[in-house]
């Protein structure tokens, strides 16, 4: 089991010829949302009741950003709680040289802009599935089901059809107050796609961006206009990291408000 609590400053050669403008590349990312019934739930916890990990104290103010969904009747993102740590399972299958790390480096820098923690329970064999339900006490026990990342291709996950290099979707549960919640949701990275990217001297990069882009959607960003911004909805060759815009949103996100009732 590991923790991803703090900052992580990510260094990057984009020398690829390919990549040399800055053209949009051939592939884009994907995001969807699910509206699942949650009639089944586990047995409610207790909230920490204090953040986890602390967002940036100060972070960009930058209006370049969109979130995926609101709270009924007000302009507070959907997001999940700050005060519970985020489980994750990876399916490692057709996963590319290095596949693990990118993972664990993206959700790092996802950390560090949310505050977030993300804690790793290991692997699984579950495939992805785009009505997949955030309660599977069978295969993971009284709980929420950990986040789902897996590698996989259009043959298995059609969302993934076409130029689509990634997707997230993630479904909200209601509180008691009537408020929503993230409690868990799914990455599917395209695995034939990233491992052709893996092969130029700047893949490791582009593939860090496509995995980085699907866990902002994962934790409630949504795409954005602004092509200097990692949620464009297209791969930029020179936009790699996280933006300003990204950041603020990012930032919002991890400072909301603690559930005691999921």
């Amino acid at each position: 089991m590991s923790t991803f609590p703090g900052p992580r400053t990510p260094t990057l050669q984009v020398r690829l010829l390919v990549l040399v403008l800055a053209a949009a590349l051939p592939f884009g990312y994907g995001a969807y949302h699910r509206f699942l019934p949650d009639t089944d739930r586990p047995t409610p916890t207790s909230s920490s009741g204090e953040r986890l990990v602390m967002a940036p104290l100060q972070p960009p103010s930058d209006p370049r950003y969109v979130f995926r969904e609101y709270q009924p009747q007000s302009r507070e993102p959907v997001a999940f709680d700050p005060c519970r740590a985020v489980h994750y399972v990876v399916r490692p299958d057709g996963a590319p040289q290095g596949g693990l790390a990118l993972i664990t480096g993206a959700l790092a820098d996802i950390s560090a802009a949310t505050g977030l923690q993300f804690v790793d329970d290991g692997t699984t064999d579950e495939a992805p599935s785009e009505a997949r339900p955030n309660f599977l006490p069978d295969r993971y026990g009284d709980r929420w089901a950990p986040v789902l990342i897996a590698w996989s291709t259009p043959a298995e996950f059609e969302p993934l059809s076409g130029e689509v290099i990634g997707v997230a979707g993630n479904a909200p549960v209601a509180t008691e107050d009537g408020q929503l919640a993230l409690v868990s949701g799914q990455v599917v990275l395209d695995s034939d796609q990233l491992t052709d990217v893996l092969k130029f001297v700047s893949g490791r990069a582009v593939a860090n961006a496509t995995i980085t882009h699907e866990l902002g959607h994962l934790v409630g960003l949504a795409h954005v206009d602004d092509e200097q911004q990692l949620m464009f909805p297209s791969a930029r060759p020179l936009v790699n990291t996280l933006g300003r815009g990204d950041l603020t949103g990012l930032a919002t996100l991890g400072s909301g408000r603690c559930f005691d009732d999921l």
